[in-house]
Formats: C-alpha cells, structure tokens, sequence
C-alpha cells in the first residue's frame, strides 16, 4: 500500500456507513443523459484535479459521478474511493448491497481494471486443456509459491478449460523461483515439469540455459499491476488475484464466458 494510500485511509471517515449508501431506489442509479452527463463528466474532471491537489502524487483515474449519495468514485493508487463534489471529505471503503451483500466496489473496480484477453502473450504461456477446453483461464504463477500450489490442487477438480500459465517469479519472496523458472521452461515437455515441480518437487535436468520469456512476462506483469501470485485473468479480462476455491472459480469461469460473449457480440454491432 502506498504512502499516499495509507494517508488517504487514515484521513477518511465514517467507512462503516459505505454499506448502507447502496440503499438507494433504482431511478438514482440511471445514468445521466445529454446536457446533465456532460455536466457530471465537468464535475468529474473538477474533482480529479481537487483530488490530485490534495494528494500530490497519487495516482487518480476513472472518476465518475457514483448512485451513492452524490458522491464520485475514483480510482485512487488502485483503490476505490467516494468522495464529494468539493473533495472535503474521502470514504475509503467497500459499498455493499444490502439485500445481495455483494460487493458493488470490488464489482465496479473489476470491470474498470479489464484487460483485453486477446491481446495477452499466450504463447509465452505453458498451456494445459482440461475436456473441451472452451472456457479460458491465465495464470500468474510462481514457481515456489505456496498459494500457486493451493490453487494447482483447486484446478485439478475444474474441468472443460483452457488454462494458460505464466511463469511469473517474485524474486523478493522466492529467491530461487526464476531459476526453477527457466529450468521448467526449457524442459523438452513444459507442462508436465510444471506437474512434475509442484505434485513431488522434481525438476528437469537441465541447466536452464534455453531462451525464455520470463523478462517480458515481467514486464507485461508490472503493466498489469500484477504484484501477488497467483493473479488470475478471465475471458472477459477481468483480473482477481488469490488462490481461488474450486465452487469461486467455477462461477468466475461461467460468468466471464458470458461477459465475453456479451463484448463480442456488442463489437459485431
């Protein structure tokens, strides 16, 4: 978490009342149409600068005027906020559904945090087809990532899926991983020494010295924001970090297959 994050959520107030801020009529949560979107998208370049001035350095983006209160949402360092017209006030915080409880923050920052699935390097990946192979997964992995293998032992149960792995060593938390990197990538069969390391820890006999993608993985990762393994990339493109649980991954699966479908058939309009 940043400084400027970490000043930001020590500053707010009242974050406790972010659940209730959801229990607005259906009308309120209408877009704005015509001259009163123009004027919300004046508002809102208004409150970015405001934002920007009050914390100098911080990283602001998609701000918008939200269904809560009157208050905007911003991207702040990667977060979601709220704040007011005037940026008097900040509420760091999830917004909640009363009825659902679902998350509508970590909802809304997910389809602005999407990224184009079909522009992704999958041929930098270390592939593996389970049954028809129709729904598509990548992953960031880590070599000697103690997540990474809870998620593998996940994966084994999901069926009917494409999964695309990239080998994403964190130096600062596992030191040998890109060294177990490059030696799984250049053995002759790359999935089944990534089977082999993680079901019984061996690792091919080699020295690791073939050519690999592991710098430009970095640096697609780092654009990504990618700073936790694993992170995991749906077809929709939409990117949730953790080792998700089989019934978690089952319906983000489905659900991004139907979004993408969704997009698909949108650009064909």
């Amino acid at each position: 978490m940043s400084a400027q994050f970490e000043t930001l959520r020590r500053a707010a107030f009242a974050i406790a009342i972010a659940a209730a801020l959801c229990a607005l009529p259906a009308a309120a949560q209408t877009p704005a149409k015509g001259a009163d979107a123009s004027k919300s998208e004046t508002e809102a370049a208004q409150v970015k600068k405001l934002l920007e001035q009050r914390f100098p350095g911080a990283t602001v983006s998609d701000v918008s005027k939200s269904p809560y209160f009157g208050l905007y949402e911003a991207q702040f360092d990667g977060q979601m906020v709220y704040t007011d017209a005037k940026v008097a006030y900040v509420i760091v915080g999830s917004v909640y559904d009363a009825a659902s409880k679902q998350n509508l923050s970590e909802e809304r920052q997910r389809r602005l945090n999407r990224i184009a699935f079909d522009a992704l390097p999958l041929d930098l990946a270390i592939k593996r087809v389970k049954g028809n192979g129709t729904r598509k997964l990548v992953v960031f992995s880590d070599a000697d990532c103690p997540f990474c293998a809870r998620l593998e032992n996940e994966l084994k149960s999901v069926d009917d899926v494409t999964v695309y792995t990239f080998l994403y060593p964190i130096d600062q938390l596992h030191p040998d991983a890109a060294r177990k990197s490059r030696i799984i990538w250049c053995a002759p069969d790359r999935l089944k020494a990534w089977d082999d390391h993680y079901n019984g820890g061996k690792l091919p006999d080699n020295a690791g010295d073939c050519e690999t993608p592991l710098a430009k993985l970095q640096a697609l990762g780092q654009k990504m924001k990618v700073n936790a393994t694993p992170t995991l990339v749906f077809a929709d493109g939409s990117v949730i970090p953790g080792a998700l649980p089989r019934a978690r991954l089952e319906t983000e699966l489905n659900t991004a297959e139907v979004e993408a479908k969704k997009t698909a058939a949108a650009a064909k309009k």
